[in-house]
């Protein structure tokens, strides 16, 4: 199964696709699902659900499902996104909980320029949870052959969207007073913040 259709019948079903993103190789599941999260996590191998970013199917989307954004934060959503940018936002409405338990107010999310392939994918669904579609502490995959076996057998799809770039997003944290970079990824931190004054001033 390797059309756009039935992964996301998959993904619907509660099942786990691996898909090629912006970055890396990435193992998703339906957002919606808590279950599925549950189930993406063990086959990671991680005793349990650690913080994890959410990809939105565009900006108006994550505005939508994520309602009561502090307006300092959809500025900034909208200055970056679409981008290589994962941003922790406030998450007032508590959507999507269990992916983070010791911090439910707040939220990874990312609106990538995905791949038109994944793109299909992520549209009808909304939101996918993902994450890198390697095993905890083992190397982010840039070409699916770099995915380990055991998550391959684990999938209900894996595409194969050939060499990514292989660098991770850039991670800024907006829940506090300033703003803070907690990863610097492909695009340079100073561009970023440059940017975000340009859309608070």
């Amino acid at each position: 199964m390797t059309d756009a259709g039935g992964t996301v019948r998959a993904l619907r079903a509660g099942r786990l696709a691996v898909l090629p993103t912006d970055t890396v190789y990435g193992l998703v599941c339906n957002a919606d699902s808590e279950q599925a999260a549950l189930d993406l996590y063990r086959l990671k191998g991680r005793s349990a659900i650690q913080p994890t970013a959410v990809i939105f199917a565009s900006v108006e989307r994550l505005l939508t499902l994520l309602p009561g954004l502090p307006d300092d934060q959809v500025a900034v959503a909208r200055e970056l996104l679409p981008g290589p940018y994962t941003l922790v936002v406030a998450n007032p409405s508590r959507r999507y909980s269990w992916l983070g338990a010791d911090r439910p107010d707040l939220i990874g999310v990312r609106v990538p320029l995905l791949p038109e392939v994944t793109a299909r994918i992520v549209e009808p669904l909304d939101a996918v949870v993902a994450t890198s579609a390697n095993l905890t502490g083992g190397s982010d995959p840039r070409r699916l052959d770099e995915v380990p076996q055991e998550i391959l057998d684990g999938v209900a799809v894996a595409i194969d969207g050939g060499v990514l770039p292989g660098m991770p997003s850039t991670v800024i944290d907006l829940s506090g007073p300033e703003p803070v970079v907690v990863r610097a990824g492909v695009i340079d931190p100073s561009e970023a913040f440059a940017r975000i004054a340009s859309a608070l001033a």
